[in-house]
C-alpha cells in the first residue's frame, strides 16, 4: 500500500512540474548572474513560455538585478527601475507574454555584458524550421504552428485540470 502512494505522489509532481512551466537558472549551464557569462547566447538557446521562472544567483556583495524597461536596458540605465532584486536567489515568475528586460545595476557591470532580454511566448504557439537541400546549399524556412493541444481545442488548464483530476481519482480508489 506505501509503495503505491510514493508512485502516485510521484506522478502528481511529475505533472505538476509539466503543467506549471520550467525554471531557468540564468546563465546555466556555462554559468550564473556574473561577468563571464554571455546571455544573449543563453537567451537565444532557451525557450521562454507563461508559467515559466527565471533564477538568478549571484554573491549580493557584488552584484544584483534590475528588471528595467527597454530604454534602460539599452542604456544599461538602472535608474528607473521596474523592481530591483537583492536576495542573490531571486526568483521570477514569467506571467505574461512580452519581452523582459534585466540587468546589473553595479555600475560598469551592465556595459560589461551582465544584461539579458527575455522574451516570454505563449505556450500554444511554437516556431519550427524547416530545411530543404543537399550539400552545402540549403534553403531554410521558419513556420509558426499550433500545439497539439490548441490544434485539438484544449487549453493548458483545461489539460491541467483533467491530469489532476484523474490523479485525485486514482488517489481515492487505492487509498
Amino acid at each position: 500500500m506505501g509503495a503505491k502512494v510514493l508512485i502516485l505522489i510521484t506522478l502528481v509532481v511529475a505533472m505538476l512540474g509539466m503543467v506549471l512551466g520550467a525554471s531557468h537558472t540564468v546563465g546555466a549551464s556555462a554559468g550564473s548572474w556574473d561577468l563571464q557569462t554571455n546571455y544573449t547566447t543563453w537567451a537565444s538557446r532557451t525557450r521562454f513560455t507563461i508559467g515559466d521562472e527565471l533564477q538568478f544567483e549571484y554573491s549580493t556583495t557584488v552584484h544584483n538585478v534590475v528588471e528595467v524597461r527597454k530604454a534602460g536596458y539599452d542604456a544599461c540605465n538602472s535608474s528607473s527601475p521596474i523592481v530591483m532584486f537583492l536576495t542573490g536567489n531571486d526568483i521570477v515568475p514569467l506571467a505574461a507574454i512580452g519581452t523582459r528586460y534585466f540587468i546589473c545595476g553595479v555600475p560598469g557591470h551592465c556595459i560589461a555584458g551582465m544584461k539579458v532580454q527575455v522574451n516570454v511566448k505563449s505556450k500554444a504557439v511554437r516556431t519550427i524550421q524547416r530545411c530543404r537541400g543537399t550539400g552545402k546549399r540549403f534553403r531554410c524556412r521558419y513556420e509558426t504552428v499550433l500545439s497539439s493541444a490548441t490544434v485539438a481545442g484544449i487549453d493548458q488548464s483545461a489539460r491541467a485540470r483533467l491530469g489532476l483530476a484523474i490523479v485525485v481519482t486514482s488517489l481515492m480508489l487505492f487509498i
